[in-house]
Parts: structure tokens; sequence; C-alpha cells
């Protein structure tokens, strides 16, 4: 028997890196997913690779109302009437210093990082409340628990995410609805490759001084994987954290846990 048997997940920028690790995950462990993204050929290829049976893909654009009626919709649709999990994985990076930081520049982060996460708790609990309780996992970040340089926009909409679970944990509670975040420190992800920084970065001397920046700076030597993080996902979506509610959880190989002098 999976951990997730049963379960209709709806899990948020699914199409690649961490969503994707987690759909294949919860797929494994005997759920029924939804994937939601705005790339439409790798979510569509994903689905169907996964099987139409347990992976349906709509596009859904995190910031919008109606995109978010309509993917809870589909999953209750396609799987038996339910939604009982929901996985806010869906979020944008945009790198700046705060006094050269747009206006608009900073409203398109929140608009999907943090305006998502609240649209995709607000438009699947009832859903959950219906099907008798479950579970709800926001991706915040490390940067909500510390800062970073260049990242005012991106480390303001994860604080807001840590902010929001809790508030949310509590209301939920009494609805046997569980809440919690997660907050990943530096993850091999096309987000936060050098690439989606600067094509021109694309190189292999790049890669060696990002590997070696890792290895001195992250106490166990070397940047997440998104299995690693798409495992505390399932955790957190699994009995396994059956009485656990309202907390973030930070899984950065050790990079907050203090300096080290060696």
């Amino acid at each position: 028997m999976g951990k997730l048997d049963g379960r209709v997940v709806v899990i948020t920028g699914a199409a690649r890196g961490q969503g994707e690790q987690e759909a294949r995950l919860f797929v494994a462990e005997g759920a029924r997913v939804l994937l939601g993204d705005v790339l439409d050929d790798r979510g569509e290829a994903l689905a169907k690779e996964l099987g139409e049976d347990v992976a349906k893909y709509v596009r859904l654009d995190v910031s919008r109302e109606e995109d978010w009626s309509a993917a809870v919709a589909a999953a209750e649709e396609n799987f038996g009437g339910k939604v009982d999990g929901l996985v806010n994985n869906a979020g944008i990076l945009r790198f700046n210093e705060l006094v050269s930081t747009p206006l608009e520049e900073f409203l398109e982060v929140v608009r999907v990082n943090q305006v998502g996460v609240f649209l995709g708790m607000r438009a699947c609990a009832p859903g959950i409340r219906a099907a008798g309780g479950g579970t709800i996992v926001n991706t915040a970040s490390y940067t909500a628990l510390s800062g970073m340089t260049l990242l005012t926009s991106y480390a303001a909409t994860k604080a807001a995410i840590v902010g929001m679970t809790r508030v949310a944990a509590l209301e939920l509670a009494p609805h046997g609805i569980r809440v919690n975040a997660m907050c990943p420190g530096a993850v091999d992800t096309p987000m936060t490759s050098a690439a989606a920084l600067d094509p021109a970065l694309d190189t292999p001397e790049t890669a060696a001084a990002v590997e070696e920046l890792y290895r001195r700076i992250v106490p166990l030597g070397r940047i997440g994987r998104p299995e690693e993080v798409a495992a505390l996902a399932l955790f957190l979506t699994s009995a396994d954290s059956s009485y656990i509610t309202g907390q973030p959880f930070v899984v950065d190989g050790g990079w907050l846990a203090g300096v080290s002098l060696g």
C-alpha cells in the first residue's frame, strides 16, 4: 500500500522541478494528481507519462481566480468528485537590488508567489473540508527566515507564505485540515539555475563555480535535489505527519544552522 492511497492532490508548478518530482512521488505512493502549470507541453507530457487514470494536466495561472476554480472542478470531475490535498509549489524568482526593483517586478512576484498561495488555499479548502479533511502544503523558502541580498520581492512573498500558513492552520484545524510550509534552501531546479538568470552563464565553468560555492557555504556540501523536497512534501501530506500543523520546515542542507569556521 502507498502512503497516499485514495488521495486526490492538486499540485501547482507541476510541470518541472520540485513540482514534477512531487507529482511523480505522489503517484508512486497511490495518489491521483491534478497537475497545474503554465508550461502546457511539459505538463501534458508528464500527465500522459504518469497515466490518465492517475494524472490530469490543466493550465493553471495561480494568480487568476478563474483558473483556480477550473482546476478544482477538473480534479473533482476526473477523480471521483473530491480534492483532499494541495501542494502550492508554483513560484518565480527575480534578482534585483532593493533600490533598483521596479514596482511592477515586485508585484509580479507577489502575484505568483503570495497571491497564488492565498488563492490556492481559498479555492481548495472547502473541498478538502467536504472530503472530511486533508492537507495543504505551501512552498516557502529559507529566505522567509533569513535575509539574502537581491531577493527583496522573493523573500517578502515567502515570509508572507509562512504567515498565511500559520493563520490557515489555526482556522482550518477544526475541519481536519493540516497546513504546513516547506522552506527549501538552494535546490537544483530550472528556476534556480545560472541559465535562468542569464543564458550566457550556461557554461561548464559557471557550473563548476556554482558547485564549489555550495560546497563551501552549505554544511552538507552540495545543492539540494528536488526529490529531497518532494520527500518532505510527501511526509507533510501523509499520515506520517498527523500531529503536525502550522509549521515551517527547513530543508537546506544545514545552511541556516549557523556560521561554520571550518
